[in-house]
């Protein structure tokens, strides 16, 4: 991985151009004006169109900036390495999309430039960051711990698949959800272990058959987050599974509604795929256990997959009810749901200048990120901004 030239003092500064008309509207003179939003006049014109003054209006413009800037260099702190995305949605999800990456890119130009991010360039061509020692004593003088991590991001080659990681658990916390990494879990898995206990090596205990042979595994998600009615795992392909790997998705699609590791029923398993290739081989996988499950008969704890819509599938639980006369019977129960999504590689590519003709769909206006909630569960949340208030430490 390089350090790019645009890390050097006097080196140019990227150019952001936003289109004609994608800023906001203007709206009705009819209308009342919005609290924080004022005309702008020049002498000699009538009011035509408010200009919104945004969080300026409730935080000072330094004030602003500072949280900002703590809130990205956190983040930084937090993950090792980040791409520009991550902090539209990490500081600015509740924005429209090219609003929130305009603001993610001027911080990040801010930030590059004051020698407290170091930018890269990776073997995959994706531009990411890292947290300098000035970054870190940036942090340290406003109360923080930090620590830089630009000799850990040069060893990276690909950093892929923890990027995306990264990304769903911030989209999972945009939504107000309790969310993290692979790496997060397993140290709050074994955040209380005493010397003498061995290490919990992951969320889940399940049996697999590959090959004529049975296999009990441990298995854990790429990212994780809690919701009210237990986990949601999520799962990064970018590559396709082979048969040990399409095992484990199997064994893990049926343990749904077990008790994991964190003491909280598995409730949904996500798996976001990088091609429509990839995307082909998980439904296959998953359409297979339709039928292989639909031949089970009817037994306690037996679990059935069922397709709802394309990329959606129900997965029923049989559990043991008790009627009202004291007898038992056997009944069908919603264990939760599996779903597969395209992974949104075209938001990161997105151009303000308008080359490329990327789409932006799939932000958080749409019911995508970090998953497409179905008609039986309440919609997504809209993000609020977390700049109305301060890290601790600060201010």
């Amino acid at each position: 991985m390089q350090n790019t030239h645009e890390d050097r003092p006097g080196a140019p500064r990227d150019r952001t151009h936003i289109d004609p008309g994608a800023e906001m509207q203007c709206p009705s003179d009819a209308e009342p004006l919005d609290p924080g939003v004022e005309l702008a006049l020049s002498a000699g014109q009538t009011p035509r169109c408010p200009v919104p003054r945004g969080l300026t209006a409730q935080v000072g413009t330094l004030a602003l900036q500072d949280r900002i800037w703590s809130r990205s260099l956190l983040l930084v702190d937090r993950f090792r390495v980040i791409r520009t995305i991550d902090i539209a949605v990490h500081c600015f999800a509740e924005r429209p999309f090219k609003a929130a990456l305009s603001a993610a890119q001027r911080a990040v130009r801010g930030m590059v430039k004051a020698h407290l991010l170091a930018r890269y360039r990776t073997d995959r061509f994706m531009t990411v960051y890292g947290l300098t020692q000035l970054g870190a004593q940036w942090l340290e003088d406003r109360g923080f711990e930090a620590s830089a991590s630009v000799r850990r991001v040069t060893d990276m080659t690909n950093p892929e698949h923890r990027l995306w990681s990264q990304f769903l658990t911030l989209c999972a916390e945009a939504r107000g959800l309790e969310a993290m990494t692979e790496q997060e879990l397993l140290l709050a898995l074994n955040r209380d272990m005493k010397p003498e206990q061995s290490p919990v090596q992951g969320l889940l205990h399940v049996r697999t058959r590959s090959a004529g042979k049975g296999h009990h595994l441990t298995l854990r998600p790429d990212a994780l987050a809690m919701e009210p009615d237990g986990v949601t795992w999520f799962e990064v392909d970018r590559s396709a599974r082979g048969s040990d790997r399409a095992a484990s998705l199997r064994a893990l699609v049926l343990s749904m509604g077990a008790k994991t590791t964190l003491g909280q029923p598995l409730r949904r398993v996500v798996v976001f795929s990088r091609t429509s290739r990839i995307h082909q081989r998980v439904m296959a996988t998953l359409d297979g256990l339709v039928e292989d499950s639909a031949a089970v008969g009817l037994m306690e704890g037996r679990r059935q997959l069922k397709l709802v819509e394309s990329g959606c599938y129900e997965v029923h639980q049989t559990v043991e009810v008790k009627l009202r006369d004291g007898r038992t019977r056997l009944q069908d129960q919603l264990a939760g749901h599996v779903i597969v999504q395209e992974l949104p590689i075209w938001l990161p590519r997105v151009r303000l200048d308008g080359r490329g003709d990327w789409s932006m769909r799939g932000w958080f206006e749409d019911n995508y990120l970090p998953y497409r909630r179905q008609a039986v569960m309440a919609p997504w949340p809209r993000p609020k901004s977390p700049l109305l208030q301060p890290h601790r430490g600060l201010d």
